[in-house]
């Protein structure tokens, strides 16, 4: 199975499944001397562990951090990060009875198509548990973006189709549902509880924001800095869409109201988002991703099992009414793993332009 690492120069390698003993993973290409500890990491996990809002599943998990290389004297030493994180609310037996089934919107029939088989135990590496390790990476990244005065947000602009009204980033951190808007919280508890009693799920948008990101991160053509981001984000399993500024709204306008004009101070908008030309121009970095309903839900679906044969399947056992909030760290750790490896990358290329040509 290829594809477990992220990232050119900072990357993130993840392993494990939902019900094996661990997860974890390895960056390789943090540069030494950032000041690092498991709590730095602790902090950002426990923002996604289950258990943390009405829409999460029951499922309980402490989720902590284990560092076993890359450290010395709280400070990174340049060599690999290796981490775990291990399993202890697994309950495999409440898949018994579903093994042979496809469920429907999961990765179970498609991860049969390409490999001829799949771990029906809550998903196995297609499960959101993965995520966890995603977590830790984004943590180690954010630690060294801070280093640089790079700061990152992540909050609910949606849930259930219900927007939140007025944006206050900075409020979100500690909110409920990372709600930017406190007056929403009510009302998104009252959309989940119904949602609930139903045995149904609902999905929403979040968005990410980076303030103090310098100009020129990106690498044209193909590894565009909002085209990276895009992919990041679309491979976290619940993501559908994702935007860079305006996303979808600027294909309704005229260009002369969706450029970004320039004075000699700067930027009068920032409709692009903070990338032009897939190259951050210094404006804040502003992504929207958009995030399906969960699939297992406790309705009634029209499926089939391994067998061929048409069934019906109501999904019992422990599931999140909502990928939200437990998915908002995850995404914002994903921008985080993006933005670092792009800012080693231009490091290259600053030194490059620093020293010149050879001499020959």
């Amino acid at each position: 199975m290829s594809g477990n690492t992220f990232g050119r120069i900072f990357r993130l390698t993840t392993f494990g499944e939902s019900h094996g003993p661990a997860m974890g993973g390895v960056v390789d290409g943090c540069p030494a001397g950032i000041e690092l500890s498991e709590e730095d990491i602790q902090k950002e996990l426990d923002k996604r562990k289950p258990g943390i809002s009405p829409a999460s599943t029951e499922r309980r998990e402490s989720d902590r951090i284990e560092l076993l290389s890359g450290l010395f004297e709280g400070r990174t030493t340049g060599t690999p990060i290796g981490f775990l994180i291990r399993n202890s609310g697994q309950r495999s037996q409440d898949y018994d009875r579903i093994k042979d089934i496809y469920r429907p919107g999961h990765a179970d029939y498609s991860y049969t198509a390409k490999y001829g088989r799949y771990d029906y135990r809550g998903g196995g590496r297609a499960s959101a548990r993965e995520t966890v390790s995603r977590v830790a990476g984004g943590a180690i990244a954010q630690k060294l973006l801070l280093h640089q005065g790079i700061r990152l947000c992540a909050y609910t602009l949606e849930l259930g189709g219900v927007e939140a009204e007025r944006i206050s980033p900075e409020k979100a951190e500690g909110t409920p549902y990372f709600a930017p808007d406190a007056s929403v919280v009510q009302i998104w508890d009252k959309k989940v509880n119904e949602v609930k009693k139903a045995g149904d799920s609902i999905g929403g948008v979040v968005e990410i924001m980076a303030r103090n990101v310098p100009a020129g991160l990106g690498e044209p053509v193909f590894d565009k800095l909002d085209a990276r981001l895009a992919s990041a984000l679309m491979g976290v399993g619940a993501i559908k869409a994702v935007e860079v500024g305006l996303g979808k709204e600027s294909a309704e306008l005229l260009g002369s109201k969706n450029n970004d004009p320039m004075t000699r101070d700067g930027f009068v908008r920032n409709n692009a988002g903070g990338v032009l030309g897939g190259i951050s121009s210094g404006q804040s970095l502003q992504v929207r991703a958009a995030v399906k309903p969960i699939p297992s839900i406790g309705l009634k679906q029209q499926t089939v099992n391994t067998a061929g044969q048409e069934v019906s399947l109501t999904i019992g056992g422990r599931h999140d009414v909502s990928a939200i909030p437990r998915i908002v760290p995850v995404l914002k750790s994903m921008v985080a793993l993006v933005l670092a490896d792009m800012l080693l990358l231009q490091a290259g290329n600053l030194l490059f332009h620093q020293q010149g040509p050879s001499e020959g």
